[in-house]
């Protein structure tokens, strides 16, 4: 038996590892999982590549094994084991250099570093922070004793040869007293399924009861019955490192439940993603059925590292509006912090960011391409994604005008350039600018867009949260295009026209009428704007000027420019029409009170029909409308 120093340049490397190094403590079990995937694949490289004479690879797994009463913890691979030398160099010098070195001298004919995992050496110091022992017992592939490494999280060690006869490592936690919960089954069961599900190499937790099928000539009353197997908690070979040639949709969907096991209803299609030049990177992004709520987002896009989990945090490596996704990415190109617990930023990931939003354009332009009409039955499950990818990514806005939908009351769907061509013989104005109607609301809405439809226009449905700031880009990148919400103004005045209508009423009257309704309807909510419209049009209209609205519009989800900082007061304009009949009868009347009868009746309508009356006024109106009909 030896003794010695570890050799590093501070008195007590554990502190440090323990304060700053590692951002979580669960971390240990990925990280000496990954030095154990990382040793099965060197030996398998070292196998493919004939370096490794006499030494059969077979089916190596890895296996942790958690004894409660001793309190120990145990990682069990039978990868490429460690000589007493490497233990000392890799080990006692907390080197970087092992798995570097090996993949200098390993690299196969195209310079890869066939899919090394980590670096074995500082990621195995994590186990301090939970042991206050830890023991390595390992036999190397070579022809060379087994070494027996023992440390009680001081800088000294003990080495000794070992009684181990197959090639491989088994590291070995005493847990400490301040870590207990880590001698818990469910809680490092739930550890290896959130960072080593989808490992390449089968990871033994246990043993479980599997069910097989009854003999035949079983009576029905007879048990099935069953075998214990081995309780591999990962798969291997998850579906992103296929290709997508040796996948079909029910593949797909099937690891989209694996990822995503409470989630009951099926993605509307996937994105699979591979790229090897001028980064590595693969993954499958899948859009699930969206809302309006954009704030709703609880199963995120995974994060791995040659299939290690890393975070559900992709803040830019996935442009934000893609963040509503689901899925995985994996990239050995993404830089992490030395203990792989979260991104560093770096000129490569926003290649990435860049090269997932082309792709996902692409595969969007495919889709709208070879389906259509799927695509356009999809639109309202997607368009949320769509549209804040429009106003965040000026490349993505580009790219969707060839699948942008712009959909229309009656379920009809138009790109933004057929949208055009249909509307601007009827909905061109006087000034050559095109109109662009839209309602928010269908029901709300309905008699603005009755009416907007009496005059042949076309009406857009644009509902998202997000569509005041989206019109607001549209209508920076396109010249003499304005969008106009149906009840922003009476019809006659939505899409200005030549054609203007004579009113009724002489300048007196309009001046007498005027005065009253001023001085009759409050200031602070409505403004009283006389128009002559067709006789046929209500007397009293109610709107509200699409610029306010859409400020206050943006105001709710963030933005709203200059004047996003306050609040916008609830204030309409009433248009009153000088050729209806019953403003001429208010006109006339001479008593006073059945003059404010008529007009807090026709005011109350109005405020009815744009979903203003409510409460106590409400109550009144009701009340007053029996009066009038006894």
């Amino acid at each position: 038996m030896s003794k010695g120093t570890i050799n590093v340049s501070v008195d007590n490397i554990f502190p440090l590892i323990k304060k700053f190094l590692y951002s979580d403590h669960e971390i240990f079990l990925r990280e000496l999982i990954s030095n154990a995937t990382d040793a099965t694949l060197k030996l398998k490289h070292l196998a493919n590549i004939g370096e490794a004479e006499g030494v059969e690879y077979g089916n190596p797994m890895i296996e942790v094994k958690l004894d409660k009463k001793k309190k120990q913890l145990r990682i069990i691979d039978q990868g490429i084991g460690m000589t007493k030398e490497e233990v000392e160099k890799y080990i006692n010098e907390i080197a970087f250099s092992g798995a570097e070195e090996f993949i200098e001298k390993y690299k196969d004919k195209n310079g890869k570093d066939a899919g090394i995992i980590g670096h074995f050496g500082l990621g195995f110091y994590s186990a301090f922070m939970v042991a206050k022992k830890v023991e390595i017992i390992t036999k190397s592939y070579k022809d060379e004793p087994a070494v027996h490494w023992t440390c009680d999280g001081s800088p000294e060690f003990t080495i000794e040869k070992a009684d181990k006869k197959e090639r491989g490592t088994e590291i070995i936690l005493h847990i400490a007293d301040d870590s207990t919960e880590f001698l818990e089954e469910n809680r490092i069961s739930e550890l290896l399924v959130k960072y080593n599900k989808f490992m390449p190499i089968p990871i033994k937790f246990g043993t479980r009861t599997e069910t097989l099928p009854k003999p035949e000539g079983a009576k029905e009353d007879d048990k099935a019955p069953t075998k214990e197997v081995d309780n591999i908690i990962n798969n291997p070979n998850p579906a992103w490192t296929k290709q997508p040639t040796e996948l079909e949709d029910k593949d797909y969907n099937s690891f989209y439940r694996e990822l995503y096991p409470m989630q009951f209803e099926e993605p509307l299609f996937h994105i699979h993603l591979n790229v090897d030049y001028p980064f590595n990177l693969t993954g499958i992004l899948y859009f699930p059925k969206m809302t309006n709520d954009m704030s709703i987002q609880k199963d995120k896009i995974q994060l791995y590292q040659n299939q290690v989990f890393v975070t559900d945090n992709v803040e830019g490596i996935v442009p934000e509006f893609l963040t509503m996704l689901r899925g995985v990415i994996d990239s050995p190109d993404i830089p992490l912090n030395v203990s792989r617990s979260y991104l560093q930023a770096d000129g490569a990931v926003k290649k990435i960011s860049s090269y997932i939003t082309r792709k996902v354009a692409d595969k969007l332009k495919s889709l709208f391409n070879n389906d259509r009409e799927g695509f356009e039955k999809k639109w309202n499950d997607i368009k949320i994604v769509i549209e804040y990818g429009m106003l965040t990514e000026d490349k993505f806005f580009e790219k969707a005008q060839d699948f942008a939908l712009y959909p229309t009351v009656d379920d009809k769907y138009f790109t933004f350039s057929e949208l055009k061509e249909k509307i601007k013989d009827v909905q061109t104005d006087k000034d050559d600018n095109l109109v662009i109607l839209y309602a928010s609301n269908k029901e709300e809405q309905h008699s603005y867009i009755e009416a907007a439809k009496d005059k042949g226009y076309e009406v857009l449905l644009l509902d998202s949260p997000i569509v005041a700031h989206l019109l607001q880009k549209v209508e920076s990148k396109e010249e003499k295009i304005s969008f106009v919400r149906v009840d922003s103004d009476h019809v006659e005045n939505l899409i200005k026209k030549d054609d203007a209508q004579i009113s009724k009423l002489s300048d007196e009257e309009k001046e007498t009428l005027k005065t009253f309704l001023d001085g009759f309807i409050p200031k602070e909510k409505f403004s009283v704007q006389l128009e002559a419209l067709d006789s046929n049009a209500n007397p009293f209209i109610i709107t509200e000027p699409e610029f306010m609205r859409r400020m206050k519009d943006m105001q709710k989800t963030g933005g709203g420019g200059m004047f996003g900082m306050g609040g916008f007061p609830e204030m309409y304009n009433l248009i009153v029409n000088t050729n209806h009949e019953l403003v001429s009868e208010i006109l006339n009347t001479k008593t006073e009170k059945k003059k404010e009868r008529l007009v807090n009746q026709a005011l109350d309508l109005a405020r009815l029909s744009k979903n203003l009356l409510k409460g106590e006024e409400l109550t009144a109106f009701i009340k007053r409308s029996y009066e009038m009909i006894k």
